[in-house]
């Protein structure tokens, strides 16, 4: 009897690839030349030349997306993309739900090469998805004359680190700008994270971050996170970068050495949007949610105009109030440079006598 070469209809399942944790404006075009990039650079292609994936389809609400590549061995190639930083997000890869092994048996290798060169992607083979892939660290934004021992000098001042690997381009050996770190004591991911995102570095702004985002935050690591804001306020040398020989970095000014328990955002929120009740009060909500991170926040205040539509002061500002300044200090660093509502965020401490009298002015 006569075989006859199986249909891609019938390897689909095999070929497909869930892609999970996408950012908000992923698009098809984006994540199919993105993946066949990296999968020419990884060398894990089979088919010969040419792109890896033939199809894209995106559900945009829940950030995800199922990759179909061309064959069943470049599919479980792409297994070992897990973790991989895609528009500076670090995305899953597993298979999709229908996917059935027993059939995908016959139909080709079910395990990733051991022969891929995931290092050229800035992955490292068997690390991803266990204990060490969650506290694995994206730091990005890295001045391309920088060394490898300025920027360890950096990192380390948060404590002794497991690995820091800085991305290379494959033929010319140069850094692409980014790498990933762990640190020997998991503790301390958090506050470098809080610390490091958004420093001025020469011409650079470094992007910190977990390089996996987990779905929803577990109790132990909120206790974790809590008693690494209590070690902040000690490690001041780490939270200010004093005393690091490295040419470049910029210092905040000296009243910065003073925190106060209230942070203030600059430039968070428009009039338009305090106008209205109902954004006002979901502005009020994503505040309270992302801002209690980094400790016991007593009160969030957004000043809005007078009814009669004239401007009170402090329009445009947010107002943080946490119970200890390790809390204030952690969010300050966390928060500045970052962007709500597509608005660049300055953070900068409150007097707190100023906040008591409610005068939101200055």
């Amino acid at each position: 009897m006569q075989v006859q070469p199986m249909t891609q209809q019938a390897t689909r399942h095999a070929r497909r690839v869930y892609v999970g944790g996408l950012p908000p404006f992923a698009n098809e075009q984006a994540i199919a030349s993105f993946f066949s990039h990296v999968m020419i650079a990884i060398g894990g292609n089979s088919a010969g030349s040419g792109d890896s994936v033939v199809n894209v389809y995106i559900n945009h609400e829940k950030k995800f997306a199922f990759v179909e590549m061309r064959t069943v061995e470049e599919a479980s190639n792409a297994m070992a993309l897990d973790g991989i930083v895609f528009e500076g997000v670090a995305v899953r890869v597993r298979r999709p739900t229908d996917y059935n092994p027993s059939l995908a048996a016959a139909l080709g290798p079910c395990q990733p090469s051991a022969n891929l060169n995931l290092s050229a992607v800035g992955l490292t083979a068997g690390t991803i998805g266990g204990a060490e892939g969650l506290d694995r660290i994206f730091v990005g934004g890295l001045p391309y004359y920088f060394t490898e021992a300025q920027m360890r000098e950096l990192l380390q001042a948060f404590g002794p680190l497991r690995n820091f690997d800085i991305v290379r381009d494959k033929e010319t050996g140069n850094s692409k700008g980014y790498g990933f770190c762990i640190y020997q004591d998991p503790a301390v991911t958090d506050i470098a994270c809080a610390s490091l995102n958004g420093l001025k570095m020469g011409d650079k702004t470094l992007t910190v971050r977990r390089a996996t985002v987990s779905g929803h935050s577990k109790p132990e690591e909120d206790n974790i996170f809590a008693r690494a804001q209590q070690h902040i306020a000690m490690q001041k040398i780490a939270l200010e970068v004093v005393g690091l020989n490295i040419p470049g970095v910029e210092r905040g000014p000296s009243n910065e050495e003073s925190p106060t328990k209230v942070v203030c955002l600059t430039q968070a929120v428009t009039t338009e949007q305090l106008n209205d009740n109902g954004e006002y009060e979901e502005i009020l909500e994503d505040m309270r949610d992302e801002c209690c991170k980094f400790g016991t926040l007593m009160n969030v205040v957004i000043p809005r105009p007078n009814p009669n539509g004239e401007l009170s002061a402090g329009i445009g500002k947010v107002f943080l109030e946490y119970s200890e300044c390790s809390s204030s200090l952690a969010a300050k660093n966390a928060l500045n440079g970052r962007k709500f509502g597509g608005n660049i965020v300055t953070a900068v401490y409150y007097p707190e006598e100023k906040y008591h009298s409610m005068e939101y002015d200055l």
